[in-house]
C-alpha cells in the first residue's frame, strides 16, 4: 500500500509561526478517500513539546476530519530556526460502522500482518506576521487643519444654497436699516427745532413784558427766563 492511499492529508508541511513563550497552533485535514471506514493515528518524534486533538479517530467513507496541533510555549529557539520534529500519520481500514471506542494499538501492528498507510510530515517555523507600520500623520502638532478639495467637494447642494443666501441676506438688512435710522434721527432734528422755536417766541413775549413793566418783575420771573436761556441753549447745542 503506497503512503496516502486511505487518507490525503494536507498540508505534508506542518507550518508554526515561531514565537518564545507562546503556545502556537497548526491544523491538519484528513481525507478519506475510499467508501470505506478509516482508522487513523497521530505521532511525533517530540510527543512533550505537542498536543494533538484528535490523535486517533475515525474518517468516514468520503468524508473529512480536521485534527489540531499545538506547540507548547518554548523558551528558546533553534539553531538557524531549523527543526527536525516529525509526524507520522497513520491510517487503517476499519470495520464498517466503527468508532473511536473501538479502535486499538494493535490495529496499526504491522507485526500483526495489517496493511497500516503511513504519511510523514515535516515541521517547519516560519516567521511570525509583522504588524503593519503606523502611518505618519501629515498635520503638525499644534496646527489646526486645512480644509481639502474633497471636504468642499462633499458637500451637499442644500449646504451651498444655504451658504449664498445667506451671504445675500446679510447685505439686504443693513442696507434696509438704515433708511429706518436716517428718517427717525430726521424726525428727531424737525421736533427739536420746532421745540426751539417755540421757546424763542416764549422767551421774546416774556422779555417783552419785562420791558414793558420795567422794575416791576419779581425774582422768581427772573429765574424762569434764565432757565429758559439754559434750555435754548442745549437745544441749539
Amino acid at each position: 500500500m503506497s503512503a496516502g492511499e486511505l487518507l490525503g492529508v494536507e498540508p505534508l508541511e506542518l507550518k508554526f509561526p515561531f514565537e518564545l513563550k507562546k503556545q502556537i497552533s497548526c491544523s491538519l485535514q484528513l481525507s478519506n478517500k475510499t467508501d470505506d471506514y478509516v482508522a487513523f493515528k497521530v505521532k511525533t518524534t517530540s510527543p512533550k513539546k505537542y498536543c494533538v486533538r484528535p490523535n486517533t479517530g475515525i474518517v468516514f467513507p468520503r468524508q473529512t476530519c480536521d485534527v489540531i496541533v499545538t506547540m507548547q510555549a518554548q523558551r528558546e529557539a533553534p539553531p538557524d530556526m531549523q527543526c527536525k520534529d516529525k509526524f507520522l500519520v497513520q491510517s487503517v481500514v476499519a470495520s464498517p460502522g466503527a468508532a473511536v471506542k473501538d479502535i486499538t494499538p494493535e490495529m496499526f501492528s504491522k507485526e500483526s500482518g495489517n496493511m497500516v498507510d503511513e504519511v510523514k510530515l515535516r515541521v517547519v517555523y516560519v516567521s511570525p506576521p509583522q504588524p503593519p507600520s503606523p502611518v505618519p500623520e501629515e498635520s503638525e502638532e499644534g496646527s489646526s487643519p486645512r480644509p481639502s478639495v474633497s471636504d468642499n467637494a462633499n458637500m451637499t447642494t442644500r449646504e451651498y444654497v444655504f451658504a449664498e443666501s445667506r451671504e445675500q441676506i446679510e447685505p439686504q438688512e443693513k442696507s434696509s436699516e438704515a433708511p429706518a435710522l436716517i428718517s427717525r434721527l430726521t424726525e428727531e432734528k424737525n421736533a427739536a427745532i420746532q421745540q426751539n422755536n417755540k421757546l424763542r417766541k416764549e422767551l421774546e413775549l416774556m422779555r417783552r413784558e419785562v420791558s414793558k413793566q420795567r422794575g416791576g418783575f419779581s425774582f422768581m420771573f427772573v429765574v424762569i427766563i434764565a432757565v429758559l436761556g439754559i434750555l435754548l441753549g442745549y437745544l441749539v447745542k
